[in-house]
């Protein structure tokens, strides 16, 4: 089972994840996300447990605990949405003044 781990301390390392959780049981993996442009650390993580019920004992403990001088949110992880930046990259017309149609600013034909 897959846990969200948020609210991290920036100085949060995986080992400290992996020691916290190791104490309910088998941990597949741990890890804390960083951004990709610069490298820092996001402030949230997740946590696989091998099973449901050591998850579940985990997140209810877990959930509010200080961590580094900051109180941690610990739940189920959610699938992923499709849409994850929430730009309009699919939904974009085309280029240039006319936006694709027509060729004129504002994407209005002449009319003559």
């Amino acid at each position: 089972m897959r846990i969200y781990v948020g609210n991290l301390s920036y100085d949060s390392t995986e080992e400290e994840l992996q020691k916290e959780f190791l104490a309910y049981g088998e941990m597949v993996s741990a890890s804390i996300l960083n951004d990709k442009f610069s490298g820092q650390p996001k402030g949230f993580g997740f946590v696989e447990m091998a099973s449901k019920s050591e998850a579940e004992a985990a997140i209810t403990d877990l959930n509010g605990k200080v961590l580094r001088k900051r109180t941690i949110v610990v739940n189920e992880a959610r699938p992923r949405s499709g849409n994850r930046d929430g730009g309009f990259h699919d939904n974009r017309r085309g280029g240039g003044y006319g936006g694709g149609y027509g060729g004129e600013r504002g994407g209005r034909q002449k009319r003559y």
